[in-house]
């Protein structure tokens, strides 16, 4: 992992990409084990869980990321990334290999959506 730095727009912080992939590396570790809680009746399992995952963790990955992401679009990347991990089967966890893909495609995106065609 490289050491580029890069300056966060809404804090004076400096964050360095291997403490920002940590932390994305947290934050979806500690969003399986809630989703699964909250899907106990279920043993976890829901099909949904891109739904759910997006609603829980928009806020805090916008901030981590500086960006500005919807929940539909959070959704959709989830959604992507699990797809990309399923037929890669890497050796990495599943939150590691979550943290790569939103630090590889975070500021290329810059969180936006295209605004909405005109009516």
């Amino acid at each position: 992992m490289c050491g580029i730095i890069r300056a966060s727009p809404d804090r004076s912080q400096i964050v360095t990409d291997t403490s920002l992939r940590a932390q994305l590396i947290d934050l979806f570790r500690e969003t399986g084990p809630a989703h699964h809680q909250a899907y106990r009746a279920t043993d976890g399992a829901d099909p949904d869980w891109p739904l759910w995952y997006a609603e829980y963790m928009q806020a805090r990955l916008n901030g981590l990321l500086s960006t500005r992401l919807t929940r539909s679009e959070l959704t959709y990347l989830l959604v992507l990334v699990e797809k990309e991990r399923a037929a890669a089967s890497p050796a990495a966890p599943w939150p590691d290999y979550y943290a790569e893909f939103f630090l590889n495609r975070y500021g290329a995106m810059a969180g936006q959506m295209p605004a909405a065609p005109p009516m």
